[in-house]
């Protein structure tokens, strides 16, 4: 059953979400930015996607410890290789699999 707090609590989640992304839209949109500050928040998606994947490619176990020798790392090289390369997104998620699952067959 939906009570009054569920649905305030629902609508305030909404809100704190919206807000921060709305916010910056509104007061941008009718400036335009200089062309060093459009370059800056273009590398914004890649740096946040190497801060995500580059520990996981290069610690295992638990606790963590630094490994430069495990399958995840190894995959990841020619396929960043491969992606520079083509910039062929459908080859680089095929080429991915595949030596992911021939390192997972012949590595261990």
């Amino acid at each position: 059953m939906i009570t009054t707090d569920y649905m305030l609590l629902c609508l305030g989640m909404g809100l704190v979400t919206y807000i921060p992304r709305w916010a910056p839209l509104f007061a941008l949109s009718r400036r335009t930015l200089p062309r060093w500050l459009e370059e800056w928040l273009d590398l914004i998606p890649a740096a946040i996607l190497s801060a995500l994947i580059l520990p996981a490619l290069v610690t295992v176990g638990e606790p963590r410890q630094l490994s430069l020798w495990n399958n995840d790392l190894l995959v990841a090289v020619p396929v960043f290789l491969f992606a520079l390369r083509t910039r062929s997104l459908g080859g680089t998620v095929v080429l991915g699999m595949a030596l992911y699952w021939l390192a997972g067959k012949f590595l261990g």
